[in-house]
């Protein structure tokens, strides 16, 4: 995978020892990283070539920026010309002219970090919405960070865990407490947030914040100013990586928010006598093995058949097969050094490979629903108004599995809780919210910090392994701030939900996308894959060397391997029931296993 890595401390010098360098060839390798930098108090590691200015400043970046063109008219003319003109070109100039603050004007998906050799300063920093992974840790006098926590290990940190590490794994995971790295002493820096330490100095600075303020524009002047913003939004990231004459994509599920990102995409590749491309997903036997639930009335197929001719586009129909779904587990796991969203990730890693033979870079719709309340816990009085994580708010299932000693020592009911509280008391308000616009503000929140998050991480960990650009215009941190203090009766106005959206597509879209019922991202109702998924976890928890058995009751996984999985209640959001609780433990498993972890 691609990213940035490194270490920094101000006591010694590191091009002393060969055994500095060593650890930094380490953490260079583990990301498949091929540019490095060493001086007396930094190494660094990126998957580009590292820009140097001698005897000033060097940076290493990972990610995109969306306001290239924005940045430069804040740089002074001195400062434009440059070997590349590259993304982390712009910040270092960015950087020497401005400083820290420079940072805040980006808007992008990144994690970076500049080595201000003048002040023997580093800088680290993670873009708003944390779609980019950066880990840290310090040891003894040595900060080490990397876009993975395999870099961290490689430097030569021992993979651990706690009792927080299983509270996070259990209580919350998929998702993770913002900033939690999970292993032992991990820590992630936080979305928006800059890291900046020097000889002197250790400081940790937001320089993105979202704001709760009053929302002033009548409806029409609402709709009009979303329906740019999205626009101009796509218009940014419509850019193809390097040369830059490749095809561009989007991933289309005949849904409301990835066929009008479609449509607007193809609306302007038309103007230059472009061609969009578009991938949907499926798994085999779908149209044989659905079932109509309360998350999922519908496939996909015919709404996706409809928008392709539609816009015209060249479309690719993508499946998966079970035996392929359950291998890609693993793979899953590897991406993100974590376990993660089930076959719901494993399947997204397998489609966007596919996705990156035929494409560099394609548009998601990820992210609209948290922006502009599209999931059922916004609509759902009863959901919105439970005093806890709306798509976990029951631990039953997440619990019962595990074995009774195991369960009383993870305090797991108080530390979800905790985490759930600290986040409401952070939410952004506006004293002018009444007590359920308040309370719908919350759960907006909510959602980006956690929700978002989590689905914004797996995008960018499958797209990175895939070796794709996957980008998501919706999550735009300026539609994300003027959406955030729209109330809610112009966000679902005359009950229509995510009605900013609809009214975007009118004379876009045709009448059975504007008015689809929300669906969300595909899942196999394979029973096949059931049997198979219970066939590979009794063989995991039979086996004596399974790290699952010091936490699993293996009684209870049995009966539960044995019972009928009921798809209409999930675990965690819309989509993990009692398979992905199957797929889940097998994750956890490979992962205990890989690192060498036990409960």
């Amino acid at each position: 995978m691609s990213g940035i890595a490194g270490f920094y401390q101000s006591k010694y010098d590191f091009t002393e020892n060969p055994a500095w360098a060593n650890r930094l060839c380490a953490m260079q390798e583990s990301l498949e990283n091929e540019g490095k930098l060493l001086y007396p108090h930094v190494g660094l590691a990126c998957s580009i070539t590292p820009v140097i200015y001698p005897r000033l400043s060097s940076i290493i970046f990972s990610g995109e920026l969306y306001n290239a063109d924005v940045l430069r008219g804040l740089l002074p003319p001195q400062l434009l010309s440059g070997e590349t003109g590259s993304d982390a070109e712009i910040v270092l100039n960015g950087y020497l002219a401005l400083g820290p603050d420079f940072i805040k004007h980006l808007n992008g998906i990144f994690a970076l970090a500049i080595y201000d050799e003048r002040r023997d300063r580093l800088v680290v920093a993670r873009d708003p919405l944390g779609a980019k992974p950066l880990f840290y840790q310090q040891v003894d006098d040595c900060f080490v960070f990397g876009s993975a926590q395999k870099a961290l290990f490689a430097f030569g940190i021992p993979p651990r865990l706690d009792r927080e590490s299983f509270c996070e794994i259990f209580g919350l995971g998929p998702a993770r407490t913002p900033g939690h790295g999970v292993f032992y002493e991990m820590r992630e820096v936080l979305p928006g947030h800059m890291i900046i330490i020097s000889p002197d100095d250790y400081r940790d600075e937001a320089f993105f914040t979202l704001t709760g303020a009053e929302h002033v524009d009548t409806v029409s002047e609402t709709k009009e100013k979303v329906s740019w913003l999205i626009t101009d939004s796509i218009k940014r990231q419509m850019f193809s990586p390097p040369p830059g004459d490749a095809p561009l994509g989007s991933l289309l599920s005949g849904g409301l928010d990835s066929s009008l990102l479609s449509a607007l995409t193809q609306r302007e590749l038309a103007k230059k006598g472009g061609r969009l491309k578009t991938y949907s997903f499926d798994f085999s036997g779908s149209k044989e093995h659905f079932q109509p639930n309360a998350f999922q009335s519908s496939l996909d197929r015919p709404y996706v058949d409809i928008m392709v001719a539609e816009l015209g586009s060249e479309h690719t129909y993508l499946e998966c097969d079970s035996l392929t779904q359950a291998d890609y587990l693993e793979k899953a796991v590897d991406a993100r050094d974590l376990p993660c969203m089930a076959d719901i990730e494993a399947s997204l890693l397998y489609f966007l490979e596919l996705v990156a033979a035929d494409c560099p870079a394609v548009l998601s719709g990820e992210c609209a629903d948290e922006i502009f309340g599209g999931y059922p816990w916004f609509h759902r009085e009863e959901l919105w108004q439970k005093n806890a994580f709306p798509w976990s708010y029951d631990l039953s299932a997440r619990t019962a599995l595990l074995k009774a000693d195991f369960l009383e020592s993870l305090y797991l009911t108080d530390y979800v809780k905790q985490a759930y509280e600290k986040s409401l008391a952070e939410t952004p308000r506006f004293e002018g919210d009444n007590e359920t616009e308040a309370r719908r503000r919350e759960i907006a929140w909510l959602n980006i910090r956690w929700f978002m998050a989590t689905l914004m991480n797996r995008l960018n960990r499958t797209g990175t392994a895939a070796g794709l650009a996957a980008r998501t215009p919706y999550a735009d941190i300026r539609i994300l701030q003027y959406v955030y203090n729209i109330p809610w009766a112009i966000k679902c106005q005359d009950g229509v939900i995510k009605s900013l959206l609809t009214a975007a597509g009118e004379g876009l879209l045709p009448e059975e996308i504007l008015r689809r019922k929300k669906s969300p991202y595909p899942k196999t109702y394979d029973k096949g894959y059931e049997k198979l998924l219970a066939k590979r976890l009794r063989e995991q928890i039979t086996d004596s060397a399974s790290p699952l058995r010091d936490i699993i009751d293996v009684a209870k996984a049995e009966a539960f391997i044995a019972g009928d999985f009921n798809y209409g209640k999930p675990w965690y959001g819309q989509l993990m029931a009692g398979p992905q609780m199957l797929a889940y433990l097998l994750q956890v498993d490979y992962w205990m296993r890989k690192f060498k972890l036990r409960g």
